[in-house]
């Protein structure tokens, strides 16, 4: 799914449903039946292959193995191996991996810290269907913004309750006070980082917290989840949309984990 921020505040978040050149608008589907059908195929996300299984969320086997942006790296920068002369793709890495990264605090399910590229700003909160987010620190590179991630993890979670998230059990929190705390805390290791990385490697961000408000009529009790692997066709009616979730009476489904799955949706 693709999502946006509206441009007034207070107004929901848009979703809308990528399939191929078409955006099939999503939020005025809410409390309405919906129907998902997924045919049996699945096609690579990268070089449009068949597939029999997808990988890291919509690749085939050889380019999950082949491409950098598939590399165990992704998901903890600070391994980057780079200068190594061992990345997959170098000419990728040096596209967007080399570029200003923003290490972050959220609230999806209680206070998280996170990086992303200055340029998925505010897309990846909604993503994690985040209430709250506050940039806190801009870094030069990938791997510093895992550096600095992995000094955070000391103090404070990287990863999201999604079951809590989808539930609606979430409380605001004063992200302005999380960050002076985490700052004050975390000086002694920052100022290691940049003494290894340069003065200016790390820098601190005054900036203003998102919030965001989610198309959501009714959350679940209780969280059920489809899966289109064991139950090809998914229907219900659509009580709302968090993250990359549909939520309907019949359960719930993260639709970014069938990334390249052929759905028929009525």
């Amino acid at each position: 799914m693709s999502v946006v921020l509206p441009d007034r505040p207070g107004d929901q978040v848009s979703y809308h449903l990528r399939a191929g050149d078409q955006h099939i608008p999503l939020n005025s589907r809410v409390g309405k039946p919906i129907s998902l059908h997924w045919s049996g195929a699945i096609a690579c996300t990268h070089c449009g292959r068949a597939t029999k299984k997808s990988f890291a969320q919509g690749h085939c086997y050889p380019c999950f193995k082949r491409l950098a942006q598939c590399d165990t790296c992704i998901m903890k920068p600070e391994t980057c191996h780079f200068f190594q002369g061992t990345c997959r793709e170098p000419e990728w890495g040096e596209t967007h991996c080399f570029q200003p990264h923003i290490v972050y605090l959220a609230n999806s399910s209680g206070l998280k810290v996170g990086i992303t590229r200055k340029t998925q700003m505010p897309t990846r909160w909604m993503d994690q269907g985040a209430i709250q987010a506050l940039p806190i620190l801009e870094v030069d590179t990938r791997q510093q913004s895992g550096f600095v991630e992995v000094l955070f993890k000391e103090q404070v979670s990287d990863r999201t309750n999604w079951r809590a998230m989808l539930k609606g059990e979430v409380e605001t929190l004063d992200l302005i006070a999380e960050r002076d705390r985490l700052l004050e805390t975390l000086d002694g290791g920052l100022n290691q980082l940049r003494d290894q990385h340069g003065s200016d490697a790390i820098r601190v961000l005054d900036e203003t917290p998102y919030t965001f408000d989610y198309p959501v009529e009714t959350f679940p009790r209780k969280v059920v989840t489809h899966n289109f692997d064991k139950q090809p066709l998914v229907e219900g009616v659509l009580q709302g949309i968090k993250g990359q979730y549909l939520i309907l009476d019949s359960g719930v489904i993260n639709l970014r984990k069938f990334t390249g799955y052929e759905i028929t949706l009525r």
